[in-house]
């Protein structure tokens, strides 16, 4: 990638984008104050925060599949996809251990739960949750597979995506010289999709302050003073988990400073905590992460594969929350209990990590399937759900961040020198464009070729 001027250049645009991401700062800001000063009308602001969501989602499966397509398609092996996806596999099942093994400590050392009291409505919500939330292995491996190939892009699934961009990805790949114009046709598609989501993100304010007012409105301060022990243990173990554990393992490794990547990734944890959703800056993660220098193979399968399957945020909220309620309702788990509980929500978690408020479904599946008396006890946590909702998504985003650069570099496919200029502020990325290399499209290999970094 060239550093000519262009690169230190200002960006057409960027200084509209950057009073677009104050704006949302002070959407956000009003929106708490809204929720306070008028609940009631708060709540009814509920939509606008999903209708951004939901515009976001639209675009998520284009965005994965052309991705995926033009990296698998575009290699010379399809050794280096398995390699790739292999050792993203390992890695993510390595971290979710770690994340599980954190939030027991710690569950089991602050002992939240005492002196709470279920109310009926809190039980009612969670009998539904557990409802919801109940799924076998069986159910989910099979709900990878689509209706059909074109489904995969309209089903909302990212794990359907994946399975038919992979094997279109391979097709290409056998394909030769006669699949480059089909990956041609795929590279534009990718650009006018990236084109269309920084449309969308125009309209990040609007969500955004409907999405925090409605959350303040409904919950309010009440709900944050009462369970403040279990809420703020999660946020500074979520916290404790993403510097320390992320952080030394980013720096031993590759010698990255964290602070440097999740400050280029700022405006991506800003989009998370005003949604709610780490699906919400997916597309934005793929296009940044590229523009870092990540290898678009490496990129278009560990960040999709992740979402799904490096679930740090939720495995620690999984963990503490389980340990709470069990102490709340007088009947704490054992150690076997909880590492036996645990390991079935890690299954039942998967596919879910996008969407708000599902940790809290597969919470009260898990604890339905296992110890179905504690159920009720979910309804302890409906209160301050979604704010445990934010630090979830915002850990499992920065897991997944992390994850990609860490696979990436054991790979040997990241350009280590672009990386350290695009961490330094030496080159931008373009925010008017949401496409890499100064505006333009990535160059796309012809099939058969392996990308060069240079």
């Amino acid at each position: 990638m060239s550093t000519t001027t262009s690169a230190t250049q200002p960006k057409h645009g960027s200084r509209a984008t950057h009073y677009l991401y104050l704006a949302v700062i002070g959407a956000v800001l009003l929106g708490i104050a809204t929720g306070l000063l008028f609940p009631d009308f708060a709540v009814e602001l509920k939509p606008l925060g999903e209708g951004f969501v939901n515009l976001i989602k639209m675009m998520i499966q284009p965005i994965i599949f052309c991705t995926i397509v033009l990296g698998v398609g575009s290699v010379a092996s399809a050794a280096k996809v398995g390699k790739v996806g292999g050792l993203a596999l390992v890695y993510f099942l390595a971290m979710s251990t770690v994340a599980l093994t954190i939030g027991m400590v710690v569950g089991n050392l602050l002992h939240p739960g005492d002196g709470l009291h279920i109310t009926a409505d809190g039980a009612a919500i969670a009998q539904e949750k557990a409802a919801e939330g109940h799924a076998d292995t069986t159910a989910f491996l099979l709900g990878i597979i689509p209706a059909s190939l074109f489904s995969s892009l309209t089903s909302g699934s990212v794990l359907q995506t994946l399975l038919v961009a992979l094997l279109v990805g391979f097709a290409l790949q056998r394909m030769g010289e006669s699949g480059a114009p089909i990956l041609t046709v795929v590279g534009h598609v990718q650009r006018l999709v990236f084109r269309l989501l920084g449309m969308i993100m125009w309209a990040a304010p609007v969500g955004a302050f409907g999405a925090m007012a409605a959350v303040v409105g409904t919950g309010g301060a009440d709900a944050l003073k009462s369970l403040a022990v279990l809420m703020v243990g999660f946020y500074i173990t979520c916290l404790l988990f993403v510097f320390v554990v992320l952080g030394l393992l980013l720096k031993v490794t590759t010698g990255i400073n964290i602070f440097a990547l999740l400050r280029y990734l700022g405006r991506e944890f800003l989009l998370i905590l005003a949604t709610s959703s780490s699906e919400s800056a997916l597309p934005r993660a793929i296009a940044k992460l590229e523009h870092a220098g990540v290898d678009r193979t490496t990129v278009g399968v560990v960040v999709p594969t992740g979402y799904s399957f490096n679930l740090d945020g939720t495995a620690i909220y999984l963990t503490m929350a389980s340990i709470f309620i069990a102490e709340a309702i007088g009947s704490p788990l054992a150690i076997g209990e909880q590492i036996s509980l645990l390991l079935f929500m890690m299954i039942a978690a998967k596919g879910a990590a996008g969407v708000t408020g599902s940790g809290m479904a597969v919470l009260a599946g898990g604890l339905q399937s296992h110890r179905p008396e504690l159920v009720d006890g979910v309804g302890l946590i409906v209160g301050i759900d979604r704010f445990m909702s934010e630090a979830r998504a915002l850990t499992n985003f920065a897991g997944n961040a992390v994850g990609t650069v860490l696979v990436g570099h054991w790979t040997g496919s990241i350009d280590r020198a672009q990386l350290d200029r695009v961490l330094a502020g030496d080159d931008p990325f373009d925010e008017t464009t949401m496409v890499d290399d100064h505006g333009s499209a990535p160059a796309i290999p012809a099939a058969g070729k392996e990308p060069q970094l240079v």
